[in-house]
């Protein structure tokens, strides 16, 4: 038993974190895969291959295996998984195969979360765990699940934003979306193209979120310089945009989430309700990082909102706790191959 190494990994649509116990977060790498079609062959994963987004010819292929927290393209998820594992070994520990405990989304199907379950085996783990996000972000943000207690989180990825009210160590009710920070990178480059006859890529409309995106107007508006193609002209352009108009742009899919919130909140039962009303709301995942985001549903909700500790990490943190205490969280938690 010595030698079973545990390795933690939040899966998500755009970024991926793994943990393991005793050192903690050992890689953050974005989810994303470069194919050579000639070959039919991986050439990168992770940050490398974020950098090929939009440049690549036509003999390479640039994409994400994962869609809306599931695996949309299997073979390439199994060598993203066995890149996470061989990456965060020694030579000395490459021997003994891992056990793996893998975030997935609270409305997984049967079916994905078989599918998960064989990536991983088939990437060289010796068994597979899976547990619900929402759990993990809980436990990650030091959220004292198993009380009688209810809680009230709202994880929201790349692909989908989850909400679930969870007492005495189990989900009492939850809700998910697939509107998430992908669905917000798409809504700016939306805007720009329609206000400012722009195309711009990806990692632009992702710049543009990470560095000036906010969910309330303010007084202070930040400015940031993009580059693009002029959609009349076809020729590069340069135009500045503002955090209000970012606001704009993103406030539908905000609202999406926040409706899902409340629809989550309605049937919850009263007992719980007034348990939330009294600690308040708590937001894990990257787009929690959004500016004000907390503020626009406390606006909007009448309930307290508060961003966890490092929210891009809560999940992983979380399959970290139950890697320590696997024994403790394998009956009610999760299942396994």
């Amino acid at each position: 038993m010595f030698f079973v190494r545990k390795i933690g990994i939040d899966l998500g649509t755009c970024n991926s974190v793994v943990f393991i116990p005793s050192k903690g977060v050992v890689l953050q790498e974005p989810s994303v895969v470069a194919v050579s079609l000639l070959e039919n062959k991986i050439l990168a994963v992770g940050r490398e291959a974020k950098d090929m987004l939009g440049k690549t010819p036509d003999t390479l292929k640039v994409y994400r295996p994962l869609k809306d927290g599931v695996i949309a393209d299997f073979r390439v998820t199994q060598a993203m998984l066995r890149y996470f594992i061989e990456k965060t070994s020694s030579p000395f520990n490459r021997f003994f195969k891992p056990e793996l405990i893998i975030g997935v989304p609270a409305g997984i199907t049967s079916t994905e979360r078989r599918a998960v379950i064989e990536a991983g085996m088939n990437a060289g783990a010796k068994a597979v765990y899976v547990a619900k996000e929402p759990i993990l972000a809980a436990i990650g943000a030091n959220i004292p699940i198993n009380t009688s207690s209810g809680h009230m989180i709202v994880d929201i990825g790349g692909g989908t934003a989850e909400m679930a009210v969870i007492s005495l160590g189990g989900i009492v009710n939850w809700g998910s979306i697939r509107m998430a920070g992908d669905k917000i990178d798409e809504a700016i480059a939306n805007y720009i193209k329609e206000k400012h006859n722009l195309a711009i890529g990806e990692q632009t409309a992702e710049e543009i979120k990470v560095n000036i995106s906010t969910a309330l107007p303010e007084k202070e508006e930040k400015v940031i310089q993009i580059r693009g193609r002029d959609l009349i002209l076809g020729l590069p352009k340069t135009v500045k945009i503002s955090s209000n108009e970012v606001c704009v742009a993103i406030s539908d899919v905000l609202m999406e989430i926040i409706q899902t919130i409340k629809q989550v909140l309605r049937e919850t039962p009263p007992e719980l309700s007034a348990d939330v009303i009294d600690g308040g709301i708590v937001l894990t995942g990257g787009s929690a990082l959004l500016r004000n985001f907390d503020q626009l549903i406390e606006k909007s909700i009448g309930v307290p909102c508060f961003v966890a500790d490092e929210p891009l990490l809560c999940v992983a943190k979380g399959t970290g706790v139950v890697a320590e205490n696997l024994e403790t969280y394998k009956k009610s938690l999760m299942t396994k191959r």
